[in-house]
């Protein structure tokens, strides 16, 4: 009988770990190829043998996106497997009619054939849109089950950009892994908080391996999701975060409409900043779609260390670069701060940028006059640094969860912005977790 030929379409994430669950042993399958997009310089590279298993010993290459009709064409590809977050349901089924026209079948795989059972209790994190506040939800997760006495270990969504081989299994236990690793910006922005509360962090590529040595350590795993992607592992609790800043998004998007359905609890989050009319969208589409979710209000607070030396000043405003780029906002934690402390004016950093960031500026346009944080190399780095230098203003104001001046030169005042959840009324989300994992 012929194998069944696919390629996978992802984004050096979910991609990966449908391949190790679905395809990586099953002999009826021959997976002929990734495709890539969304991340800077992840194609090009191979799948690595050591992970692709006995029926790949070559490895399987990755290729752009771009590549993926002539690609179907050129092996007779039987199936494409969609596999990557936050993508308009709209923009979906555009890839679905190019996948056809190319003569494939375009699938999605499910929660039941893509999660993982832990022998460990499973709390999972995860939300309809990139930047909804995940970061700070978790925080606040490990913070509660700390206080009980729990071994909270975290397990992050993949972010595996560099060589594959070597980041299969990751443990980050203090600041100096984050150097060992290479860790670029958005890992950073998702370990290092974790770290600081002494909360042990797994992440890499293979999840299956994660698990197991995670389990080895933890009394809870909490799975701490990326973009809008649901869990890897099957949750005992789904926790979902949605944003009336962008109300509506939560049954737009693909899959964080799948969340949203799945979720048992809802967390409406930032709820002192948004108009009574979100908030109230957001609420009417979580009654129609998932109404035995218990739904909690949060707000994300805004302070920053010395509010009084913002006031009248001229400022950069660097915000976390995926809230903005494929999360589509136009401000984040650092805007708010500009605002709430009387700043003079957000300076203007687009005719500064060079580089890659540049390019940044032209791929997403709706970002306007903020400094997206974008580090997933080494050049990006570079020239994230040099657009810095290139801006003239009084202070920096640091809107990523890191301290950015840890990874590159800052040659003006900076100042850190903070935000923490705190619960909005009753029921909280501590309380939930609390009864829960008792």
């Amino acid at each position: 009988m012929a194998k069944t030929k696919v390629i996978i379409m992802g984004a050096a994430g979910r991609d990966f770990h449908n391949f190790n669950v679905v395809y990586r042993d099953n002999p009826n399958y021959e997976v002929v190829a990734f495709t890539a997009t969304q991340i800077p310089k992840i194609g090009g590279r191979t799948y690595p043998p050591v992970l692709a298993g006995k029926l790949y010993p070559k490895g399987i290459p990755i290729f752009a996106e771009e590549e993926l009709t002539d690609l179907i064409r050129k092996h007779a590809v039987d199936e494409v497997a969609f596999s990557y977050s936050d993508i308009r349901h709209e923009d979906v089924m555009h890839k679905a009619s190019l996948v056809q026209s190319a003569g494939a079948s375009f699938i999605l795989l499910g929660p039941k054939a893509t999660m993982l059972p832990s022998k460990k209790p499973v709390l999972s994190v995860c939300a309809v849109r990139t930047g909804v506040g995940k970061s700070q939800t978790t925080r606040y997760a490990v913070d509660t089950l700390q206080k009980m006495g729990k071994k909270v270990v975290s397990i992050r969504h993949p972010m595996p950009y560099g060589d594959l081989a070597k980041q299969a299994c990751q443990r980050f236990a203090t600041l100096k892994d984050l150097d060992k690793h290479e860790c670029t910006i958005e890992e950073r922005e998702e370990y290092e908080p974790h770290i600081r509360r002494k909360a042990v962090v797994y992440a890499g590529v293979d999840y299956g391996q994660i698990l197991a040595e995670a389990e080895k350590e933890a009394d809870v795993i909490l799975w701490d999701g990326g973009n809008n992607d649901f869990p890897f592992y099957r949750s005992d609790l789904l926790v979902v975060l949605v944003d009336p800043h962008r109300a509506g998004h939560e049954l737009l998007y693909h899959p964080g409409e799948t969340n949203l359905r799945m979720a048992d609890v809802v967390v409406i989050n930032k709820i002192t900043t948004a108009k009574p009319e979100w908030i109230q969208t957001v609420q009417e589409n979580i009654a129609r779609v998932n109404p035995k979710a218990t739904v909690v209000k949060a707000n994300s607070p805004i302070t920053v260390e010395r509010p009084e030396q913002v006031k009248g000043k001229r400022v950069l405003v660097i915000e976390d670069g995926p809230t903005l780029t494929h999360g589509e906002m136009s401000y984040g934690a650092g805007t708010l701060a500009a605002e709430q402390f009387g700043a003079k004016s957000i300076v203007d950093p687009r005719g500064a940028a060079v580089g890659s960031i540049k390019a940044t500026f032209k791929k997403y346009p709706h970002v306007g006059p903020l400094l997206p944080a974008m580090g997933y190399h080494k050049e990006q780095l570079a020239d994230l640094e040099a657009s810095i230098r290139k801006v003239d203003c009084d202070l920096i104001l640091l809107g990523t969860p890191i301290d950015l001046s840890l990874v590159i030169k800052l040659d003006k005042p900076f100042m850190r912005v903070f935000y923490e959840l705190a619960d909005h009324g009753d029921p909280t989300l501590a309380d939930i977790i609390r009864k829960k994992f008792a």
